[in-house]
């Protein structure tokens, strides 16, 4: 376990009907690519249901270091990652992500 964990947080908006759909396109993109950095220690991808014809989407991703983020995500990590067709998903489109410590409760995922 490395002596600090970042967890990398980033939350959108999509269109309900395509929430799974977009979850899948995700999963073969980004965190295809986000599994193949060096550091990375598990992701996530949820999704949910906010009622009015719109689901969030939320991207998960722990670190060993903030290094290794950037690696990841360049030299402006607290900027998102958007692919070109994200643009046809994507009903809300942060510009930023959110970066935290981990305290406690981490647990290392198998592989």
């Amino acid at each position: 376990m490395p002596d600090e964990v970042i967890l990398r947080r980033w939350t959108g908006k999509v269109a309900t009907e395509r929430a799974a759909e977009y979850a899948k396109y995700m999963a073969e993109t980004g965190i295809e690519e986000v599994e193949t950095t060096d550091g990375n220690l598990g992701h996530q991808i949820t999704l949910r249901d906010l009622g009015d014809g719109t689901t969030e989407i939320t991207a998960l991703s722990w670190w060993v270091s903030m290094d290794a983020v950037k690696a990841f995500a360049g030299d402006e990590p607290g900027r998102a990652r958007y692919y070109t067709v994200d643009d046809i998903y994507l009903v809300d489109r942060p510009d930023f992500v959110e970066h935290h410590v981990v305290f406690a409760g981490f647990t290392q995922p198998e592989r």
